[in-house]
């Protein structure tokens, strides 16, 4: 069986074709021999609904499902800027929605899996608008939009996205330490992996008197990043756009 591998913050947008294409040379590549891609959220940069025309949500389920008919599988979990991504879409590609959290063994160790916005607390704006884009009936009103309004509304929530994190200290924006320990607590877990925070690195600490890890996916703004977890052990790295060649991720023990 083949290792799991875990991606998460690609952002893809069409105003950085380089990046996708380096996605899909990685799902033609090293994806094929793993037995499982989990991608963690935050996929694409924005997701205004499965409707979308687009050709890069078209491009990129062409690319997705291509893996999946090899026999991997394509696992999704929402991020906090493609939500809204549905049933259709992941259909389309060939991928299987995952709840969050969702705990799945991974090597052999029950693992917590998470986007990982959740852990954040302290950023308490960005939480009270997780709660309102993430109820159920401002989601069905805003899919009832036209198109074009929902595109206007996202590219604006993209701004002030921008401006928040510009403007907000790194502490604000990074995980809270309790939220993580209540989180693989309530899971019965010893290993947590997540994305969002954009911070690559595998953490090693003590849970109730236990050993613990708590692994940081990377973003793909201007590289490539990926976790490979197999009976071997932890691989977490980093590979250029321009180049496949592969190199280690700074991690922190």
């Amino acid at each position: 069986m083949g290792p799991a591998l875990f991606i998460s913050d690609l952002h893809l947008d069409p105003q950085r074709p380089r990046i996708t294409r380096l996605f899909e040379r990685f799902l033609a590549g090293e994806a094929r021999q793993a037995s499982a891609l989990y991608i963690l959220g935050d996929l694409f940069e924005a997701w205004v609904g499965d409707d979308d025309d687009d050709e890069l949500p078209a491009q990129v389920a062409r690319a997705l499902r291509a893996l999946a008919t090899t026999g991997v599988a394509v696992h999704f979990m929402a991020g906090n800027r493609d939500f809204l991504l549905g049933a259709d879409y992941a259909a389309r590609a060939g991928m299987r929605r995952l709840p969050e959290p969702c705990v799945h063994i991974i090597a052999g160790v029950r693992t917590l899996l998470l986007h990982g916005d959740t852990l954040c607390l302290d950023d308490g704006a960005y939480q009270a608008f997780r709660r309102q884009v993430r109820d159920p009936q401002w989601q069905r009103q805003f899919l009832a939009q036209p198109l074009a309004q929902r595109r206007a509304f996202a590219h604006e929530a993209r701004a002030a996205s921008t401006m928040h994190t510009q403007s907000s200290p790194h502490a604000l924006l990074d995980v809270d330490a309790g939220a993580v320990s209540a989180a693989m607590r309530d899971a019965g877990v010893r290993r947590l992996i997540h994305g969002h925070t954009h911070r690559p690195a595998l953490h090693r600490f003590t849970l109730d008197g236990a050993p613990a890890e708590r692994i940081v996916l990377g973003d793909w703004y201007e590289q490539g990043s990926r976790l490979r977890i197999d009976e071997q052990g932890i691989d977490l790295r980093a590979f250029a756009a321009d180049r496949g060649e592969t190199a280690p991720t700074r991690m922190s023990y």
